[in-house]
């Protein structure tokens, strides 16, 4: 067909092993079957898997009939989507509760740039399920597009099912994957591995060899054939269509134009580079020294051109006035801010030196369980228990050791940012009362305040041993609050990551200490204040001499 050499000749991949395993595994069919037989293989299984040509509209419609026919009978029906990824869960959740419309689902989730596929279907296709009252899980992982990894997300989405099953055990699992991911040895033989005791039956579509063989038969049309017990391939379209319909996709893709700067892809490839420069395994299935599924906890990239644009999804998304300001304050100054309560990185512009400092507050939240719907209830309950006057000093810390590790983060993947010193804060000094009261929001004489508390700071650091105790002017003044918290933590927290910068480069400090680092739960009390010291110490501490 001349149709189908022409997209084989443009999509190389068609000749890599994963793909062939597919083509090479249906070449025949057991016997032909009707539409009542096609019925009863869906309802006496616990996990349907669907074939999806994803250009081809009558896939994703099959979908939607088959979950009709297992809903309208009375079934319990989930429906499992790799159009989705796992990390935006929380966003198809929201559409499900009404409180975002599809054109929001449609650019959060990111289909056109991700997928790209006619959103149209699919979006029959979450709506039919949303009427039936079919909850919709996101099954796939990143990176598309890259069959080195593609065992991996084939693992990863059986895991998930696995998930999906525990939580909706009396309801049937319906999955719509890429047709290429249903060989055998591919998602089945997984699945039948991690869950033994569940039927699962394997859907096909429109499969060619299959196609051409069943019109041979006597009858008039054939609807559907059996492959082997637990196999079936549906007849949805012909295989001129299907190939007309993905070589239209070629077409559009080709002609599409740049619009909205997307920083989105920026975002992942940094984090990518730094996870792989801690030796952190993004795909881990458990949590140990690894966080389980970090893939799925990468933030939702927001990229807006005004800050107006910003602030309105603050408040869609009920965050408090006080963040908001917040917010506001550092994507204007900085660019982009990392908001880890809900796990949403906005970006107005990208500058690398501070893009890559929010992608590794990103990291070191994730790393230490403070991302995610589940943990949101959790994190916003410690920080308020953080915030109190008893402890708020260790909320400083803790504040300090975030921009410690992001300044380090930041060194890591963009070497060129400056280093702050302590000589920097002494020529804070310098800046008139003009200065100071039109570029921040202090007082000058707060802000004189403030420089003399990081200035005693860092000297107490600096000569611990000459005090006998801790100074007054710190322990009254290292429970600052709010903005003033704020900016004395971006500027200790600065140095500090300087000085860790400075050992590990110079031998004092080893990977292996600052990967901790991101790992620690430093919300129990005191913690991050014997962190912070633990930090100062070690960047202090000189190498040992090696005696022959």
């Amino acid at each position: 067909m001349q149709v189908e050499r022409h997209i084989r000749a443009a999509d190389s991949h068609g000749r890599r092993k994963y793909l062939r395993s597919f083509a090479d595994a249906y070449q025949a069919y057991e016997s032909v079957l009707t539409p009542q037989q096609v019925n009863q293989s869906l309802h006496s299984a616990d996990i349907v898997l669907i074939g999806d040509y994803h250009a081809l509209p009558a896939s994703q419609q099959f979908a939607a009939s088959v979950i009709r026919e297992l809903a309208d009978c009375g079934r319990s029906v989930v429906l499992g989507l790799e159009t989705i990824f796992s990390r935006d869960q929380h966003i198809v959740d929201e559409w499900q509760r009404g409180e975002i419309d599809e054109s929001e689902l449609r650019e959060r989730i990111r289909f056109d740039l991700d997928w790209g596929y006619d959103w149209r279907p699919f979006a029959e296709l979450l709506a039919s399920a949303r009427a039936h009252g079919v909850r919709v899980y996101g099954l796939d992982c990143m990176p598309r597009g890259d069959l080195r990894r593609i065992g991996a997300r084939d693992r990863h989405a059986v895991e998930k099912i696995a998930e999906i099953s525990v939580h909706n055990p009396e309801a049937v699992i319906v999955v719509l994957f890429g047709e290429s991911h249903l060989a055998p040895e591919h998602l089945p033989r997984l699945l039948k591995r991690l869950l033994p005791k569940h039927d699962v039956l394997t859907v096909l579509q429109n499969i060619d060899p299959l196609y051409w063989r069943a019109a041979g038969e006597p009858a008039e049309r054939i609807d559907a054939v059996r492959v082997s017990s637990d196999v079936i391939c549906v007849f949805t379209s012909t295989p001129l269509e299907k190939y007309e319909s993905y070589r239209l996709c070629l077409e559009r893709w080709r002609q599409e134009r740049a619009g909205v700067p997307d920083f989105a892809p920026t975002v992942y490839n940094l984090t990518d580079a730094l996870i792989r420069y801690f030796n952190i395994d993004k795909y881990s299935a458990t949590n140990s020294t690894q966080p389980k599924f970090l893939v799925d906890l990468f933030p939702e990239v927001c990229c807006r051109t005004t800050l107006d644009g910003i602030r309105k999804v603050l408040y869609r998304k009920r965050v408090s006035d006080e963040d908001v300001h917040r917010v506001i304050g550092h994507v204007e100054q900085f660019g982009s801010c990392y908001l880890p309560g809900r796990n949403v990185l906005f970006v107005h512009r990208f500058q690398m030196m501070h893009g890559t400092e929010e992608v590794t507050h990103f990291i070191h939240a994730a790393c230490r369980g403070a991302v995610g719907a589940s943990n949101l209830q959790k994190a916003e309950r410690v920080e308020r228990q953080l915030s109190n006057q008893v402890i708020s000093d260790d909320y400083l810390y803790l504040r300090c050791i975030e921009e410690a590790l992001g300044y380090f983060g930041s060194r890591v993947l963009y070497p060129a940012r400056p280093a702050v010193r302590e000589r920097d804060l002494y020529a804070l000094y310098a800046l008139s009362r003009e200065e100071v009261e039109n570029t921040t929001r202090f007082s000058y004489r707060d802000f004189l305040h403030m420089i003399d508390f990081m200035a005693m700071h860092k000297d107490f650091e600096n000569n611990v041993r000459k005090y006998r105790k801790v100074p007054q002017l710190i322990t009254e003044r290292r429970s600052y609050s709010g903005e003033k918290r704020e900016f004395v933590a971006q500027q200790l927290g600065a140095m500090l990551g300087s000085e860790l910068y400075d050992a590990f480069v110079s031998g004092r400090v080893h990977k292996r200490f600052v990967r901790s680092l991101f790992f620690l739960d430093l919300t129990r009390p005191g913690a991050a204040h014997l962190t912070y010291f633990a930090i100062v110490r070690r960047t202090r501490k000189q190498k040992r001499r090696v005696v022959a």
